[in-house]
């Protein structure tokens, strides 16, 4: 009887559970109709609001609505029940109701590095006039706009075209904007309708920058010259962003817990509709496929109205299938390292120096005398959070006077330097775990501290045993060597940086390509450290920052340049420039080595490579894309026609996709085979591409085949003459493969290119095969 009672209870459990989760309340976002709006309500708000009040019979706040939408997408954003969400799918006029998801931030001797020299007459910052006429929208955390990198001196007018505005909020007057910073929003609700109220004693009820990422990535992409400028004494030199010129907008969508779908698409919305010709997104998150995607279906109806979309690829490296932001026509950009690095080396006690880097800016250790070692691992209590420096978990007493190795994980590098610092440490190594490789980013320390690889870490600690069985116990000391510049190799795949293959489509090549990504110096806001911890007063105007978040930047600021040289190119015209023209070999005239291994790197590292920007001003040719070839591309997809309009705002016809043939025969600057073998034993494809000529009027381009290693690659026809410009010629390439032994679940992915050249211009698009055996 007892057991029965038992039961009883733990179904009303899972009943009374149940019940609860299905009246909790989440953000949705909803597509609807463009033209479905019943003629008796005003606006399409009321109709939203008449749809909601419907739902239910529970009192009802006057309006849940979060969002509404009007531009990149036609909706709105609000909190639902789970059954109120289900209820909603089917109500009239509804296309599809997403569930809202939490995206997160992806986190200068750059432009010199990039060939952009303000001595150079004839390079494309000059055939741009810098971008002075366009406008560069940045979503990410807001701005600080008193930094000496958005003045406006000597610039124009702001451009006729500009319908944006500069929301005027709390510590954030009118006149924070000028002719430089023309426009600047906050988008809270979706943040606040999750989270509650926001604490403005720690966060900006305005566009201004609480955290330091959007001012950060917003001058990479369009930041003034300003000299000097240095983090901390280290990377002295002129700063500049990529577009100095360009007019920047910051749409402020990130908060303390994180960036919310529902905000992102209302910036996305809110900056088409204001008239910017390139967005710049430094966040991601999980990959899910495009019609639940709000950045993906954002990106598209901002691509559809002409504006170019850079992302970052993500920071998930070096493992593969960690790209986001995969959406073809989204660019998505992985990370690079700069010729530049900033050395700080370990002096054991057995005379070893081991290589680190780090950016501290404070008194340093003694370089004449060492100081005991110790491993936090080693020092009783909990060893595992005491490995890790996690809050906390280190013991004064051990630690005091003594530089502690610490392993990297969990908490942040910088807050692992202060937890050492508050039990008394004289410094900090920082180990790099296995999965971390070889790659080093450089921090701003608040005590003496560097950070070695995975293999170094392993020296330091088989040290610290050895001696500590010894008469000499471990010792060492850490030896700042400030900033060093022509660094070989570079560039190289940062080791954090995402890579393939694209989780969702396999047959688009992701990222797209790389840009500098690793130790990027840019303007900071006045009330955050340059470690970004709370307890860190010190002030600085510039900061040294890591991650593909930095990349995007520079990819945005450089298609603004494009886009100034060229008004005519639609956004899939400037990618293509960027992928054809992009670099995969390093300052040796070797194939650029990846960070995390240092071994050569490959086209699911670095996509195309990495970016050239002079090369991208003249491509010779370009493969264009319109918005409905990429319909055909989701027909192809076997998306349906439901959810090619959620992403699309258009009404798919797929009978005329199947003409296109296969989701490959995209016309993307790439070309991505993947064959299932299933036993059989010669396979075969196809790919048919379009290129336009934007180059001299007169020319013929004669291909060069370089195929993946033992496969047969054919291209009809060989040449193509051209006899004007934008002129455009087909050619088809088609790839023969033999089976490779592979066991179950395992594949191997080949790569090598088709090169068009005039003599002049080397249009080169990569081609990559992979055999999968399945499971």
């Amino acid at each position: 009887m007892a057991y029965f009672h038992f039961l009883l209870y733990l179904f009303l459990l899972i009943l009374t559970v149940s019940a609860t989760d299905q009246q909790r309340q989440t953000t949705f976002i909803v597509r609807v109709q463009n033209d479905a709006k019943p003629s008796i309500f005003p606006t399409h708000k009321h109709w939203y609001d008449s749809t909601l009040a419907a739902l239910s019979d529970r009192s009802l706040p006057s309006s849940r609505i979060i969002h509404t939408y009007d531009t990149v997408f036609h909706g709105f954003s609000a909190k639902l029940s789970a059954v109120e969400a289900s209820k909603l799918e089917s109500a009239f006029g509804v296309l599809s109701v997403i569930p809202e998801q939490v995206r997160h931030l992806h986190t200068t001797r750059s432009p010199e590095f990039l060939g952009l020299k303000t001595s150079d007459s004839a390079g494309l910052l000059k055939e741009s006039d810098f971008g002075s006429d366009l406008v560069i929208g940045v979503l990410d955390t807001g701005i600080w706009p008193e930094r000496e990198s958005f003045n406006d001196r000597g610039l124009g007018p702001v451009p006729v075209k500009w319908k944006g505005s500069c929301v005027a909020s709390g510590g954030f007057p009118a006149t924070s904007c000028n002719r430089k910073l023309i426009g600047a929003k906050y988008f809270s609700a979706g943040y606040e309708s999750t989270n509650g109220k926001m604490n403005e004693t720690v966060e900006h009820r305005s566009p201004r920058d609480s955290d330091g990422h959007g001012t950060h990535t917003a001058s990479i992409a369009a930041g003034r010259y300003v000299f000097p400028a240095s983090t901390l004494g280290y990377a002295r030199g002129v700063a500049a962003g990529m577009a100095p010129k360009a007019r920047l907008a910051a749409y402020k969508v990130c908060w303390s817990a994180g960036c919310f779908d529902s905000d992102i698409l209302a910036a996305f919305d809110s900056a088409v509709n204001d008239g910017v010709d390139v967005i710049s997104l430094s966040v991601g998150g999980v990959v899910v496929p495009y019609y639940l995607d709000a950045i993906a279906i954002g990106a598209f109806g901002a691509s559809d109205h002409g504006v170019f979309v850079s992302a970052s690829a993500g920071n998930g490296g070096p493992g593969g299938l960690t790209v986001t932001n995969i959406a073809p026509w989204v660019t998505t950009v992985g990370a690079g390292a700069i010729d530049r690095d900033f050395p700080a080396d370990v002096k054991l006690g057995n005379g070893k120096l081991i290589p680190g880097v780090s950016v501290y800016g404070g008194p340093a250790l003694a370089h004449h005398r060492l100081y005991p070692l110790i491993y936090a691992g080693n020092e009783g209590g909990d060893g595992y959070s005491a490995s890790l420096c996690l809050e906390g978990s280190l013991d004064p007493n051990s630690v005091r006077g003594k530089i502690v190795l610490c392993d990297r994980g969990i908490n942040s590098r910088a807050q692992k330097g202060e937890v050492v610092k508050k039990a008394g440490g004289m410094g900090m190594i920082l180990a790099n775990g296995v999965f971390d490789g070889e790659g080093l980013v450089a921090d701003c320390h608040v005590l003496p501290a560097t950070s070695v690889g995975a293999s170094s870490g392993d020296e330091i600690r088989r040290y610290i045993t050895s001696a500590s069985k010894s008469k000499s116990p471990p010792k060492a000391t850490i030896i700042f060597k400030g900033t060093r510049i022509n660094v070989r190799p570079a560039p190289v795949v940062a080791s954090f940086s995402a890579r393939g293959p694209n989780p969702e489509s396999p047959e688009i090549l992701k990222p797209d390509l790389i840009a500098p990504g690793l130790n990027i110096l840019a303007a900071w806001p006045d009330k955050v450290g340059p470690s970004g911890l709370a307890s860190d007063n010190r002030k600085t105007e510039f900061n040294i920052l890591s991650g593909t978040s930095m990349a995007c930047p520079h990819v945005s600021g450089l298609a603004a340049l494009l886009k100034a040289a060229h008004p005519g190119w639609s956004p899939a015209a400037i990618k293509s420039a960027l992928i054809t023209t992009a670099y995969t070999l390093d300052n040796r005239g070797e194939t650029m080595i990846d960070e995390s291994t240092g071994n050569s790197s490959t086209v699911m590292d670095f996509g195309a490579g990495h970016v050239h920007p002079q090369k991208a001003m003249d491509p010779g040719l370009v493969y264009d894309i319109s918005s409905y070839d990429y319909i055909d591309f989701l027909c192809n997809s076997n998306y349906t026609t439901k959810n090619i309009q959620v992403i699309t705002r258009k009404h798919a016809d797929c009978s005329r996709a199947k003409k296109a043939g296969h989701t490959g025969n995209l016309n993307f600057p790439s070309m991505t085979a993947v064959f299932q073998l299933y036993g059989k034993r010669k396979m075969s494809t196809h790919f048919i591409r379009t290129v336009t000529n934007v180059g001299e009027a007169k020319s013929v381009y004669t291909v060069g085949i370089k195929p993946p290693r033992g496969m047969n690659v054919t291209v009809e026809p060989m040449k193509l003459a051209f006899r004007r410009e934008g002129q455009k010629l087909n050619f088809l390439v088609r790839v023969k493969v033999v089976a490779m032994k592979l066991s179950a679940g395992s594949s191997i992915t080949k790569s090598g290119s088709i090169e068009w050249s005039d003599g002049k211009h080397v249009v080169r698009s990569p081609l990559v095969v992979t055999m999968q055996e399945p499971l």
